[in-house]
């Protein structure tokens, strides 16, 4: 199983600006594609961010224009490029890898790295 370890999450002010990273503990030949998802207190998890191994990128709406999700698959890394920050965004952010290994599909999520946009 592989582990993913984020880093980057932390108290910001409206407006400004934060860069997650997510890395995999070990190699992964054949990642299909690697996310980000948050949870707000009361909320249930939705993702945020996704790009595939080919590099095509999906945003959900409210992000749209302000985060910018990249990928270096040599790297096994992940990286959410959050601007524009407002307190809605408030939330403990979670990476996740979906890859193939032996024929068979698996995913993995972080630990979770908590972002609070505020004043």
């Amino acid at each position: 199983q592989v582990q993913l370890v984020e880093s980057g999450g932390g108290l910001v002010q409206p407006g400004g600006s934060l860069r997650l990273s997510c890395a995999a503990s070990k190699s992964i030949f054949s990642i299909d594609t690697m996310g980000w998802y948050r949870q707000a207190p009361g909320k249930q998890r939705e993702l945020v961010a996704a790009i595939t191994s080919g590099g095509r990128t999906n945003y959900v709406d409210p992000v749209k224009g302000r985060f910018i999700i990249s990928g270096d698959n040599a790297k096994n890394t992940v990286y959410l490029q959050m601007n524009g920050l407002k307190p809605e965004d408030t939330a403990v952010y979670y990476c996740k890898v979906d890859y193939r290994s032996r024929g068979a599909s698996y995913s993995s999520w972080g630990q979770g790295t908590q972002v609070t946009v505020s004043s």
